[in-house]
């Protein structure tokens, strides 16, 4: 017997409209310029199915618009027709990346958001497993850190030997710079995820949650509580070409409400160039500038 999946089914794609499920999780996708990878990002969203999640992607391409683009428009067909009411927008002038993600944090509805980034193809099951996460740990949130697999022959044991798995109850910590949390960074280093995981032997359908400085690329949210955090509002007191801003709102949510990486990681980076070639600040090192320092 067929397992009912929220993706609706290519025998029903011409049938008249339906209603759509509500989503649990609106997918948030900043691009600007990569349409090639955007238009691989977006299959990897058509391979998920459940739980039920809509597409809202912002697009600040200079010339040529994600919306122009043959292979883009076709994944959007796709994810339409399955039920996934993708949305594009344009969203210009730029004021830098944590203004972007603010934007689209304002244009969320549902009670978790993937802050998903435009080069990271997911896995099959992704979404479902990063779900299953956070409804289980109850946490700020969860992540999956994305792998280079150019890499998967480069196995650095030096930089597994932060990874930690949380034993029980996730907890709110205080990551910063100079603190000891702050070095578990190369963990998400090349593939290593990949080669950790292979060392676990996890069953098809066991996860594990694990200690993490920060997580770049794919990142699942309670929106409730990013909101209560103050989301990235803290774009106003940056320059436009910084950096950093996932990792400062990721501080602020771990250290009221906690956050975890999951293992093993389906979330593939597609190792194209940087769109952000010029970074004149870390975003975090501007919001907890006057802080003490860690202990």
């Amino acid at each position: 017997m067929a397992v009912a999946s929220s993706r609706r089914r290519s025998a029903d794609w011409a049938r008249a409209p339906f209603d759509s499920t509500e989503p649990v999780i609106d997918v948030l996708i900043p691009t600007a310029g990569r349409l090639t990878e955007l238009a691989v990002t977006l299959a990897g969203l058509a391979a998920q199915d459940d739980p039920p999640f809509r597409v809202i992607i912002s697009d600040q391409s200079d010339d040529g618009a994600a919306g122009d683009d043959v292979s883009v428009n076709a994944l959007l067909r796709v994810l339409t027709v399955q039920g996934r009411n993708p949305m594009l927008v344009r969203h210009l002038p730029r004021r830098g990346l944590a203004e972007h993600r603010q934007f689209l944090l304002d244009c969320s509805t549902a009670r978790y958001v993937l802050f998903l980034d435009d080069d990271v193809w997911l896995e099959p099951g992704s979404l479902e497993r990063l779900h299953d996460a956070i409804e289980r740990l109850g946490c700020g949130f969860v992540g999956s850190a994305v792998q280079g697999l150019s890499y998967l022959g480069d196995e650095r044991p030096a930089e597994h030997v932060t990874f930690e798995p949380w034993n029980g109850e996730v907890r709110p910590e205080r990551v910063r710079r100079g603190s000891p949390a702050f070095e578990r960074w190369p963990l998400h280093n090349a593939a290593n995820l990949t080669h950790i995981a292979a060392q676990l032997d996890l069953q098809p359908d066991e996860w594990v949650a694990y200690r993490v400085a920060w997580i770049g690329g794919c990142v699942l949210f309670d929106r409730q509580s990013l909101v209560e955090c103050g989301g990235f509002d803290f774009w106003h007191g940056l320059p436009g070409r910084h950096s950093g801003e996932d990792v400062a709102a990721q501080w602020r949510v771990m250290d009221r409400f906690a956050g975890a990486g999951v293992l093993p990681s389906g979330a593939i980076h597609l190792e194209g160039p940087t769109t952000i070639p010029v970074r004149e600040v870390d975003a975090f090192d501007v919001v907890f500038a006057c802080e003490s320092p860690p202990t």
